[in-house]
């Protein structure tokens, strides 16, 4: 654009803006002049906006949570979690069929998988008694291997993870931050000692706050992530597990990082097969793919944003049919002066103009307040609910533009239907 076309393009903006300050200046005398019926009228807009806010933020900070906590479990990772039999006569019959979780599955996997980067098995034991006694929950505890730092995205924020020298059954543990805070309160637990069941391990690290859902997903047992010690994965079995080990699977999850994100998808599938295989179809474990769990919980985010919104705007048609009746009302009300307008040179356009400017006062100030309203709705749910919301730039934006848009569609019909007064009619009209 050149500065001559630029200049004439300003040029006509200031002319139309001049042109539109006293229609505006009108608009809003009209308004105040009526305050209770513009309120009223308002509260429409008002309601619907503050529900689409609040409703994506609500929304929004939910699926954020899950796909946080999903995106913890490693996009380059795949889980294979045993299943619990429900009651003792399913175990039996799942019994004659496989053996459970085993240290040989995860042989054959490493044998099988040519993409795969790091391993480690998992065997989780719920102790009976513990040392100190937890101020809280029983801390559950993880027998891992030392690559599961690195597969889980572990950090440890004091101390160290423990590694191959400290052996496969060697006595030391990592303390989660909810069990080290429940075991030790403010003190640092760091070199210390904790007795699970009838073993002495030192503590040689706290690991980093983690994330955890609330339910089960995707096959993965919903659990507090923070209140777990690691310890090494044949301290678990030997050291600690409980005397009805024999009905339990010998390991119960088993961890695979692969070399590449575009392997997963495959390796998963290729992991299904070897299990399914080794286990004779039982059906006692299952094989979660992060990857494909985050892609599954995004398309959900969008369908879910995409209700809440067409669920919120029908707020949003109810507050523009009221507009609309108030609008054909004040047509109504206001004949002789569109009579007395039009007989001193003002044009159709001019009168259409002028009851849109109105209209979309009264929607816009109503998204402005709707917006507010949203706001605080929504960090009220977050605050007495203890849910996580997230207003977005984009919901506000959404809000606005479907607020602005009703004032216009709604507010068309009844300035057509004032400038097509006939002149002569409307200075007669009492």
């Amino acid at each position: 654009m050149t500065r001559t076309s630029f200049q004439a393009l300003a040029q006509v903006w200031r002319q139309r803006a001049q042109e539109m300050a006293p229609e505006l200046a009108q608009g809003i005398d009209n308004l105040r002049a009526r305050k209770m019926r513009s309120l009223l009228t308002m509260l429409g807009m008002i309601f619907g906006v503050g529900a689409v806010v609040a409703m994506l933020s609500i929304g929004a900070g939910a699926q954020q949570e899950v796909i946080a906590f999903i995106e913890q479990l490693g996009v380059r990772n795949v889980i294979v979690e045993a299943r619990e039999a429900p009651d003792s006569q399913t175990l039996e019959k799942v019994r004659k069929l496989s053996a459970g979780l085993t240290l040989q599955d995860l042989r054959g996997i490493e044998s099988n998988l040519d993409t795969l980067a790091a391993p480690s098995p998992r065997k989780r034991v719920m102790p009976v008694k513990m040392l100190p006694k937890p101020q809280a929950e029983m801390p559950m505890v993880y027998g891992v291997a030392p690559a599961y730092a690195s597969i889980a995205g572990l950090r440890v924020s004091s101390g160290r993870f423990f590694d191959q020298a400290d052996g496969e059954a060697g006595a030391v543990a990592v303390l989660g931050q909810a069990a080290a805070a429940s075991l030790f309160g403010a003190d640092e637990p760091v070199g210390h000692f904790v007795k699970v069941n009838q073993q002495w391990f030192r503590v040689i690290g706290v690991a980093g706050p983690q994330l955890a859902a609330q339910t089960d997903m995707g096959g993965l047992p919903a659990q507090d992530r923070n209140n777990v010690i690691y310890v090494p994965l044949m301290a678990a079995v030997l050291r600690i597990e409980d005397s009805q080990s024999f009905r339990k699977d010998e390991i119960d999850g088993i961890y695979l990082a692969l070399a590449s994100e575009r392997d997963v998808t495959s390796a998963g599938a290729i992991v299904r097969g070897l299990l399914d295989a080794s286990h004779r179809g039982a059906g006692d474990f299952s094989v979660l793919v992060p990857a494909e769990l985050l892609a599954e919980q995004q398309r959900t985010r969008r369908i879910f944003q995409v209700v809440m919104v067409a669920i919120a705007s029908i707020s949003l048609l109810v507050g523009g049919i009221g507009i609309m009746n108030i609008m054909l009302a004040s047509v109504l009300e206001r004949t002789r002066e569109i009579g007395v307008r039009r007989a001193v040179g003002a044009r159709r356009f001019d009168i259409v103009r002028q009851f849109l400017i109105e209209t979309t006062l009264i929607t816009t100030t109503g998204g402005v307040l709707g917006i507010v309203l949203g706001v605080i709705l929504s960090q009220l749910v977050g605050y007495f609910a203890g849910w996580s919301t997230i207003v977005s730039v984009t919901s506000i934006a959404l809000a606005f533009f479907v607020s602005v848009s009703v004032g216009l569609v709604f507010g068309v019909y009844p300035a057509v239907r004032a400038s097509s007064l006939d002149p002569v009619y409307a200075l007669h009209y009492e």
